[in-house]
């Protein structure tokens, strides 16, 4: 015989639920992606900064957003947030949906470089400037696992890409080889540095950022969030 429960509807076992009902166990994830969200762009921005300090050679992005800084005489990470903003702007075309991370990319990452580079002197020696890049590079690995695994939204530089993926139908590979080509030359010109750092982040920061987004995982919960842009495949962002 079934048994007949003697509670009230809606009624759920204590310490499985907050007050309002919802399940502890949603709530500490959502928790735990918000910091993984925050974290990871902080520390991009603080990576992208050991890069530039290094002086061996900036990423793709980070080429244009000196090469700029130096012609408006604006700080590097000032022109991050504004590319971010514009790069946003281009979203509406593209019918791209953004999320609280998409957002808060914009924003934070320029704050976090400008306050790492206001705190760390400028260095000259190779034996420093190697290491520094290496740093960097390995640190950028790890945010980008952090703030992907948090599912709030890709970056506005990785949503360009995807959506114009979708809107031409060519393969994510070369449209995000097209945009990054199109930065360092823009870049370049302007005054931006390419070195060897450049080219060993390009061959590096998609296994990096694989291994981290394993590490840095959260599994979905069965609910959706308010907060969260829809469908993007981490794949998408990884692929060169």
């Amino acid at each position: 015989m079934d048994e007949v429960s003697t509670h009230p509807p809606g009624w759920h076992a204590p310490g499985h639920y907050d007050h309002r009902g919802c399940p502890l166990a949603t709530r500490d994830r959502f928790g735990r992606r918000l910091i993984q969200l925050y974290a990871g762009l902080t520390l991009y921005g603080t990576s992208s900064a050991l890069l530039v300090r290094s002086g061996l050679g900036l990423e793709p992005w980070g080429v244009l957003h000196q090469g700029l800084a130096r012609l408006t005489g604006l700080t590097i990470g000032v022109v991050s947030i504004i590319v971010g903003a514009a790069v946003l702007l281009l979203w509406i075309p593209l019918r791209q949906r953004p999320g609280l991370g998409t957002v808060s990319n914009v924003f934070l990452v320029g704050i976090a470089m400008d306050a790492t580079l206001a705190l760390s002197p400028e260095v000259h020696s190779l034996g420093v400037r190697l290491p520094l890049l290496l740093a960097g590079i390995v640190l950028n690995g790890v945010a980008t696992g952090l703030y992907i695994s948090a599912r709030f939204g890709p970056g506005p530089r990785d949503g360009l890409m995807t959506g114009l993926h979708r809107r031409t139908g060519r393969s994510i590979r070369s449209m995000r080889t097209a945009i990054e080509v199109a930065v360092v030359a823009t870049g370049f010109v302007l005054g931006g540095t390419v070195g060897i750092g450049t080219l060993l982040y390009a061959l590096s920061i998609g296994p990096l950022a694989q291994l981290f987004l394993r590490v840095f995982d959260v599994p979905p919960a069965s609910g959706g969030s308010t907060v969260v842009a829809g469908g993007q495949p981490r794949r998408a962002i990884l692929r060169r």
